[in-house]
């Protein structure tokens, strides 16, 4: 289960309206706390790095980026718990771009935009055998 605080989830979809048409990104800090339970408090968002012509349906996020965000999240005492990512008019379930990409232990959280506007979200984690996404239970 990943709880996330209503600022969490406002900043996400602010991050997907702005971007939209294209996928937005960001990095999830937090804590892991008994029973993999993740709490997070707080956002990295990131440029999404694709190339333009591919934002609209896929997002990068450059090492040197996901480097940054883990000195940032240990500057905050914190960890990088899971990544964000939005799905610009289509649902917020993991593609096999998702799959192919995703790596196990990070919450992954998809933000379904429509028409510009923030819709569903969802989270996911990656199965350790990278074989598919199991829903994640998500509070707010």
């Amino acid at each position: 289960m990943i709880s996330i605080t209503k600022q969490v989830q406002d900043r996400i979809n602010a991050e997907g309206e702005r971007d939209y048409p294209n996928e937005t990104c960001g990095f999830l800090l937090g804590r892991i706390e008994r029973n993999d339970v993740r709490e997070s408090d707080d956002i990295i968002p990131v440029v999404n790095a694709r190339e333009t012509e591919e934002a609209y349906h896929r997002f990068v996020i450059l090492p040197q980026d996901f480097l940054k965000a883990e000195h940032e999240a240990l500057a905050k005492n914190k960890n990088i718990i899971g990544i964000y990512h939005s799905h610009p008019d289509h649902p917020p379930i993991p593609s096999d771009y998702d799959l192919e990409h995703g790596l196990p232990f990070y919450s992954y959280l998809i933000l379904s935009v429509k028409d510009g506007k923030a819709d569903k979200l969802t989270s996911w984690r990656l199965e350790n055998d990278r074989s598919g996404f199991a829903a994640e239970e998500l509070k707010v």
